[in-house]
């Protein structure tokens, strides 16, 4: 299994909840559709650089890569980049 995590800076000028709701709303859908995602978590952070945490868990490397070109993930991913400003990610294996 493969956890994949991403922290997330938005917009200054966006109302950062409704953002971070709007974005949580088209991805967290996506665990059971896109083959492989396993789960997937959207949630504000508790303060510091950050506004919210992307965590997810998929079968391994391969799903995770097949997960990027989804047409499912391909067709929210203009949501997400609509808000964004900032992105740092890391994976991991279990």
């Amino acid at each position: 299994m493969l956890r994949h995590i991403v922290m997330y800076k938005l917009r200054e000028d966006c109302d950062k909840a409704k953002a971070i709701e709007e974005i949580r709303h088209a991805l967290e859908p996506l665990a059971g559709v896109v083959p492989g995602l396993i789960s997937m978590q959207i949630r504000p952070t508790l303060g510091g650089e950050y506004d919210y945490v992307l965590y997810s868990e998929f079968a391994d490397r391969d799903s995770l890569e097949a997960y990027k070109s989804n047409p499912s993930h391909m067709a929210v991913k203009p949501i997400v980049h609509s808000y964004i400003t900032e992105r740092s990610g890391a994976d991991t294996e279990v």
